[in-house]
């Protein structure tokens, strides 16, 4: 498997957790810590998905999604929130600017993460074909 997967996300914890998981699985993956580094390493690798934190130093998720959405080349990049709270105006929103599903951290699952994972990939490769 060949899928590049970008995870932005600054609690390093979680970040060093979801990275060897999907390492584990096959997956190319890539990590950034803030939403600024997070946009760039998205156009420098066009990720196949993103897993992607809201609340973050720099630049915030939904702020990442809102840059992702004026940039045709990576605006169709599925996403997956990585929320702390999981209100339902907060994941509206999200829905808004293009999240294909979430995650909440305090519900954290491994292996939601990686059927969430799955899901959203076998979806978007269902998509092209």
């Amino acid at each position: 498997m060949d899928k590049k997967i970008l995870i932005i996300e600054d609690e390093e914890i979680l970040l060093d957790l979801l990275r060897e998981k999907l390492r584990a699985l096959g997956f190319k993956v890539f990590t950034a810590s803030d939403g600024e580094a997070g946009l760039a390493a998205i156009r420098e690798i066009n990720p196949d998905l993103i897993l992607l934190d809201i609340v973050m130093p720099k630049m915030g998720g939904f702020e990442v999604m809102e840059e992702m959405q004026k940039d045709p080349s990576i605006k169709d990049i599925p996403v997956i929130i990585i929320s702390n709270s999981g209100q339902p105006v907060e994941l509206d929103k999200a829905k808004q600017l293009g999240a294909k599903d979430w995650l909440i951290k305090t519900e954290f699952d491994p292996k939601e993460v990686i059927s969430k994972v799955f899901n959203v990939l076998e979806r978007t490769d269902s998509d092209y074909n």
